[in-house]
């Protein structure tokens, strides 16, 4: 047996399971890592009460889902549970699992980019009469997004190598798709090129997609920067 054959590559390279299964890598990684910024950016307005309590259940919330292996959390799901009388499909423990583990991380990008705007802006809103709900939405989140943009891109790239983890509980995702195919052929080294070649190019095309997003975004807060800066005369 030769060490590599093209033919059995480009066979690969666009088989409908390698590709049934990057459509699942794709789709899993922007549904679970928008439901983690949901998630994550609640924690950390929770965590900005300033009660005791929130700052123990945001410490709390981060530390564990941080210090737990993806890869536990994800057979917890799927295979404890039901001893507790929670069954959870194999979809449902992927999506569930991915979110909670990526949610502490978003929770501290959104609570250091929210604390990076300056004070001095929350007291300014607060002596012209405006509500602290208005404050957060109209002035304080603009700027936390134009910080957390950057690091937050960055976890689509994360995440989309978490997704290989959901194999263990059965997700037909790119890399089992890629595992099940070397078990009829034994073509280990073509399919592993093919699937690598994917998530190669699944990280540089969300990569263009955030360089653009963040050209558009920097252009926005400069355009929306210049009429406060007249009114106040800076």
């Amino acid at each position: 047996m030769s060490i590599w054959d093209w033919s059995v590559f480009f066979h690969n390279l666009v088989h409908p399971a390698i590709l049934e299964g990057l459509w699942t890598t794709i789709w899993l990684t922007l549904l679970t890592l928008f439901l983690a910024i949901v998630l994550g950016t609640a924690v950390a307005l929770v965590g900005r009460i300033g009660h005791v309590a929130t700052r123990w259940f945001y410490q709390g919330y981060v530390a564990f889902f941080r210090a737990t292996p993806l890869l536990v959390q994800l057979v917890f799901l799927y295979s404890a549970l039901p001893q507790m009388g929670i069954r959870l499909s194999v979809v449902e423990a992927a999506i569930i699992g991915l979110m909670l583990s990526e949610s502490p991380y978003v929770a501290e990008i959104v609570r250091s980019s929210l604390s990076a705007v300056p004070v001095a802006q929350w007291e300014a809103a607060r002596a012209i009469g405006m509500r602290p709900g208005g404050i957060m939405r109209a002035i304080i989140f603009p700027q936390a997004l134009r910080i957390a943009v950057p690091p937050l891109g960055n976890e689509f790239v994360r995440q989309l190598k978490n997704t290989s983890l959901v194999s263990v509980i059965s997700m037909t995702e790119l890399f089992r798709a890629t595992d099940n195919l070397t078990q009829t052929n034994f073509r280990v080294l073509e399919a592993l090129t093919v699937a690598t070649i994917y998530y190669l190019g699944a990280t540089a095309v969300w990569t263009l997609l955030q360089n653009a997003f963040e050209r558009r975004n920097s252009r926005w807060f400069a355009e929306s920067a210049r009429p406060a800066a007249r009114q106040t005369g800076a």
